[in-house]
């Protein structure tokens, strides 16, 4: 890689929240899949429950300092090799992965506290219930929530390939802007 491509990696930060957050979201996903599964023995069903509830806090918790963090410390740009139709869609699909997982953890919280469930990483701090018990609502968020983990995991499928794509095809030093910051 040259001098120019190492310049124009992301920070340390944000590629640390980077990975922690893509971990804990693939974690997370076969949780919440396998824990609403008929015949699952209940002491596993609870502990996949917290498990993912959880998660899901730590998830959100996590992607709102990344936002912050990208607001206030702009990507590198990308090599002027990059055609302009892809920059645009390296933009729109950055954003769109923020807001979903924004979206996935917010209408999980709305399910469970509509739902009158306990989010247990909340509650042992003494955090109050922002929404109301109400059965519709649960349900609407739970429907959401549900439908909008397939747009997100068609959403992470489409980054994954384009990152293969210029790292592995192109070799035009986009992949390694993001690479973790292990060693570095």
């Amino acid at each position: 890689m040259s001098e120019t491509a190492a310049v124009r990696r992301y920070t340390v930060t944000a590629r640390l929240l980077h990975w922690l957050i893509a971990l804990m979201v693939i974690a997370t996903m076969p949780i919440g899949r396998t824990m609403i599964q008929p015949g699952l023995a209940r002491p596993l069903q609870d502990t996949l429950f917290i498990l993912h509830k959880n998660g899901g806090v730590i998830i959100l918790s996590l992607m709102l300092i990344r936002l912050a963090w990208r607001l206030l410390n702009p990507p590198p740009p990308l090599p002027a090799s990059v055609p302009g139709w892809q920059q645009r869609a390296s933009k729109l699909a950055h954003w769109g992965l923020y807001g979903m997982v924004i979206l996935m953890a917010v209408t999980g919280y709305v399910r469970v506290r509509a739902g009158g469930f306990p989010v247990e990483m909340l509650d042992a701090i003494g955090a109050p219930a922002l929404v109301p018990r109400s059965e519709p609502l649960a349900k609407a968020a739970q429907n959401v929530h549900f439908f909008a983990s397939y747009v997100l995991m068609a959403m992470i499928a489409l980054h994954l390939a384009a990152a293969a794509f210029h790292g592995l095809v192109r070799r035009d030093g986009v992949f390694s802007r993001m690479w973790p910051p292990v060693g570095r």
